[in-house]
């Protein structure tokens, strides 16, 4: 690997890079090492290491309803709700 010599510069909300900060302070990573970590994951999976795509309308419908309660199930407890899945 070649010496660090490039720069990056990004405009990020304060609120989002302040609680990164803290979880990356938890973590005992610098948001360098972060940034490098994710540059590293783009390269090893030839794209972003998460899927990024723009939801269906069946998706976008569900998403809406989950949103508004309508047509929610209610369970009591986990038991019901995997009876309910028939798991």
């Amino acid at each position: 690997m070649s010496a660090k010599t490039e720069t990056v510069r990004a405009r990020i909300d304060p609120q989002l890079k302040q609680a990164v900060q803290k979880i990356l302070d938890k973590l005992g990573i610098s948001q360098t090492e972060a940034i490098n970590m994710f540059y590293s994951q783009i390269e090893l999976n030839q794209g972003l290491p998460f899927e990024v795509k723009i939801p269906n309308r069946q998706t976008k419908k569900a998403i809406e309803d989950a949103e508004k309660g309508i047509n929610m199930k209610h369970f009591k407890n986990v038991d019901d709700l995997f009876k309910d899945l028939r798991i």
